[in-house]
């Protein structure tokens, strides 16, 4: 199964998340068998343009209006063959130190975690995978950035997605978990 994963696009009121995102990015999301997003869209429109591109699954943060916050819980436990995925915006305060992000995986029961917040990607191997997409369109002193998964046979490859005008680049990575 093929998983793009998505936070932190904060989309104001009057914008347009598609207006924002590479066209190579939005043609990867479209091909995505699942859409993974880990909060912050700050709008509904924003999720609503998501949501239109496949089947999403998204929690929410602080910067989220009223109407995605009664929407979408603040953290979520899913299951991708065979493997528990947990999604939250916020593991913790600091991305220096995965400590944190560790023992919520594992309070939470999961094999991957994905988290948002940072604005820049992460990946982490312990005992859990710990996965942040950075954000795709604002992302700071970062280049704007997703992640895409693919999980098959309870091995996960996958790769950080960097986007730059109209294109994207790649580095990839495979562990199992």
């Amino acid at each position: 199964m093929n998983l793009i994963i998505l936070s932190d696009t904060h989309i104001k009121q009057g914008q347009s998340l598609l207006s924002r995102l590479s066209g190579e990015l939005i043609s990867i999301i479209k091909r995505s068998d699942l859409i993974i997003h880990a909060g912050d869209f700050e709008t509904l429109v924003c999720y609503n343009e998501l949501n239109s591109l496949g089947r999403l699954v998204a929690v929410h943060d602080d910067t989220d209006s009223s109407e995605l916050m009664k929407l979408l819980p603040e953290r979520k436990v899913i299951k991708v063959e065979g493997i528990n995925i947990g999604i939250i915006h916020k593991g913790q305060l600091t991305s220096e130190n995965t400590d944190g992000l560790c023992y919520l995986a594992k309070e939470m029961g999961v094999d991957i975690l994905i988290f948002g917040h940072f604005h820049h990607p992460i990946v982490h191997k312990s005992e859990a995978l710990l996965l942040s997409p950075g954000s795709a369109t604002v992302p700071g002193i970062a280049q704007a950035s997703a992640i895409g998964l693919e999980i098959k046979n309870k091995s996960v490859t996958g790769k950080i997605i960097r986007c730059l005008d109209n294109s994207c680049t790649y580095f990839e990575f495979q562990c199992s978990v």
